[in-house]
């Protein structure tokens, strides 16, 4: 098997987990979002806590800088909110929002790149997020207020991307970092759930407490998988392939979960789509026009080396008849 197929097999892996997660929160229930959320923070750093002692990675650990480690710090408290806002969203019945979400997540970190970072946008990429705007606007009037769960979601993964890439910290020692930072909390207010005894932890069947510890293996086996993917395959692919887990979540709450979807709402996702195409076409074509400017660029020298072939033409010792004085 190749590394590019093997890495498309991460990839379809990462992205099919993601896509089930749904199913597997709805199973968490009578757990809070809250309780779920620090069970997930816990479990989480069990995990992977384990993975750096067995590939015994914990030296860098020493050398991250303090711009990495606080850009990792602001990146745990983004995804503990979208967490559980994801989590929240499932659970109260409202997965195809959390669905819209990561629909619109690429839209939004295309405006985070200009807001945040002064990119300059071609025509497509504005008419791709006016279209994205008009879908929100069509879908506030549908539920009656702004889809906040979804645009949360989206708001949230979006900087926590960006807080990724600049900090530049490995998946496995960023996610040690996140969850070491969010441990106490998650921590102090499971111990408090317990007091007050309302923790359901242990309380509801053994199924429920090994599914509650599982949650580790399944916040860190996705992430792992994709890291294997992205180093593997294309950025290209790994773009087509991220709206598989939207893709999921949106089929499983309107079959499986029988969520309702008005005329209307259809309407909010078809534009929703189309922005999507709009953007996602624009970037093959981006991508392939460097290439398409000049096929014969590597057959042509480069003009400094053109200009000192000249040079060294002009600069050549005068014939040995006639000699200096």
């Amino acid at each position: 098997m190749t590394e590019q197929r093997r890495g498309l097999l991460y990839g379809l892996a990462a992205y099919t987990a993601w896509g089930a997660f749904p199913l597997y929160f709805k199973l968490l229930k009578p757990a809070g979002a809250l309780e779920i959320l620090a069970h997930r923070i816990v479990w989480s750093l069990v995990t992977v806590g384990v993975l750096i002692l067995v590939l015994r990675r914990w030296r860098w650990f020493r050398t991250a800088g303090p711009r990495t480690l606080g850009l990792l710090t602001i990146g745990a408290v983004l995804i503990a909110v979208n967490w559980y806002t994801y989590i929240y969203g499932v659970n109260s019945d409202h997965v195809v929002e959390t669905a819209l979400g990561y629909f619109i997540n690429p839209l939004i970190s295309v405006l985070f790149g200009v807001v945040l970072l002064s990119e300059r946008l071609r025509r497509t990429q504005w008419i791709a997020l006016a279209i994205g705007a008009a879908a929100v606007v069509v879908l506030t009037v549908d539920y009656g207020r702004p889809p906040w769960i979804a645009v949360t979601l989206a708001v949230s993964f979006g900087l926590y991307g960006l807080c990724k890439k600049v900090a530049g910290a490995p998946a496995v020692e960023g996610l040690t970092t996140e969850s070491l930072v969010l441990v106490l909390p998650a921590l102090g207010y499971l111990l408090w759930l317990a007091w007050q005894g309302d923790a359901q932890f242990g309380h509801v069947s053994v199924g429920h407490t090994v599914l509650m510890i599982v949650s580790g293996a399944l916040t860190a086996g996705p992430l792992l998988a994709f890291a294997a993917a992205a180093n593997r395959i294309p950025l290209a692919t790994i773009g087509v392939l991220q709206y598989l887990t939207p893709t999921l979540q949106f089929l499983l709450g309107v079959t499986v979960l029988g969520e309702h979807m008005p005329t209307a709402r259809w309407a909010g996702f078809g534009l929703v789509w189309l922005a999507l195409v709009v953007f996602t076409l624009d970037t093959v074509l981006a991508a392939r026009r460097p290439a398409q400017r000049d096929p014969d660029a590597d057959a042509k020298p480069p003009r400094s080396r053109r200009r000192a072939g000249r040079a060294h033409v002009r600069s050549d010792p005068q014939p040995a008849g006639r000699r200096r004085e």
